[in-house]
């Protein structure tokens, strides 16, 4: 008897994809974020305690991201790519095990590592069979599971919080879908076969370097928009949870913004075909910063879920559209560029969490760093505006991405 509605194995392989983000971004690096109230309100756990132990997740996160981009070898990535599976369920099993700082601190960092074997290494492994099999490469299936992985972390944590589970339980139940989840994600994505020379089809494209006006203007207005990124990433939850006029919606906001994510790299991708990849990156920077300040201006549900939405679908366009300008300039070696890019974002990404923690915790809210994430972000669209009328690889890329739409 056949099996019902099987699945193709192109499918099989994106679909793996998406359950490695689910499973390590969703599960192992944003749970912390809609349980960090509930963890703040069962232990000693502080504002600035908080903010270090996500600083800490993201310093995993860049060594993940940096240890991905060394390595050239397809076969040890697919290695490093199933270790990360495996660090994630067990980093999500290590933070119920005792409410001890040291404790969650190396499992903040072990989750940060983690995750990039889901947005760095599973992204080129399902690149890697889609070109070798002759399918269309393209990841925005394998994107969209950082979303879905935002919206199931939101989804679960209202779902034990209804059956009254405290934060140690919570964590064991992550723990229990992380198991799951790891199944399909290491099964699905088929190991690597040895590379055949001459294989694959089709002349080599060149590299074409940028030139050090961009990677300088284009390494800070990265680093801006990783500052803005993660204080919503790392506090939204807890900062709707503290206004008394929304106490219980802080996971659905979360959910919201998971649910925006989803679809984002799809249509910023046509977005960019539309207005090229540095107008798009700067209309999704300033989308961001709204989405960023809106809870230090109003206290309005409307507004905290606008701001939800805005997040939400601006984030990973950012980071896609970055990615996708690395693959046009360095097409045989995209990591060559997304290693120095990585290394700002990343940066900002253990400062600014770490800061803003401080800073609420000294005020009583979180509204200053919020607007100084805003203006992080906001300073970052000024810098691509400017690299975008001064430099030629910034208009040639914006040339190359208006061209996709143009019939041949």
């Amino acid at each position: 008897m056949a099996k019902p509605f099987p699945l193709s194995p192109r499918y099989r392989v994106l679909l793996a994809g998406v359950f490695s983000q689910i499973l390590c971004i969703g599960v192992a690096r944003f749970a912390y974020t809609p349980l960090l109230p509930l963890m703040q309100q069962q232990t000693w756990l502080s504002d600035a305690q908080g903010g270090w132990l996500a600083a800490l997740n993201y310093a995993g996160y860049m060594l993940g991201a940096l240890t991905a981009a060394s390595i050239h070898s397809i076969r040890l990535k697919d290695t490093l790519y199933r270790l990360t599976l495996l660090l994630a369920v067990l980093s999500t099993a290590g933070m119920a095990l005792a409410d001890s700082f040291w404790l969650w601190a190396a499992m903040r960092f072990v989750a940060g590592f983690s995750s990039s074997g889901a947005m760095l290494l599973a992204s080129g492994l399902i690149l890697h069979w889609l070109i070798s099999h002759g399918q269309r490469g393209e990841l925005g299936i394998h994107f969209a599971g950082v979303g879905l992985g935002m919206l199931v972390a939101a989804l679960a944590v209202e779902l034990m919080l209804g059956l009254a589970l405290d934060w140690q339980a919570q964590w064991w139940g992550f723990t229990a879908l992380a198991a799951a989840l790891l199944v399909p994600a290491w099964r699905w994505l088929p190991r690597p076969a040895r590379p055949v020379e001459g294989a694959g089809g089709g002349g080599q494209q060149a590299a074409k370097p940028p030139t050090r006006t961009f990677m300088r203007l284009m390494l800070a207005a990265y680093f801006c928009a990783g500052y803005g990124y993660v204080i919503s990433a790392t506090f939204i939850v807890a900062i709707v949870e503290r206004e008394p006029l929304l106490a219980g919606a802080g996971n659905w906001t979360f959910a919201l913004v998971g649910l925006a994510a989803a679809p984002a790299v799809m249509l910023w991708d046509l977005i960019a075909r539309r207005i090229g990849y540095l107008g798009a990156l700067i209309a999704a920077m300033a989308l961001q910063v709204v989405g960023i300040v809106l809870p230090a201006v109003t206290s309005s549900l409307a507004g905290v879920l606008l701001s939800a939405v805005l997040y939400g679908g601006t984030f990973l366009g950012c980071v896609s559209l970055v990615l996708t300008m690395a693959g046009r300039l360095y097409p045989q070696s995209p990591a060559r560029l997304m290693g120095r890019m990585t290394l700002g974002y990343g940066v900002a990404q253990i400062v600014a969490p770490a800061l803003t923690g401080m800073l609420a915790e000294a005020s009583g809210h979180f509204d200053t760093g919020l607007w100084l994430a805003g203006g992080f972000v906001a300073l970052g669209a000024g810098l691509l505006i400017w690299l975008r009328i001064v430099d030629r690889t910034a208009q040639r890329l914006d040339a190359e991405a208006k061209a996709t739409i143009t019939p041949n």
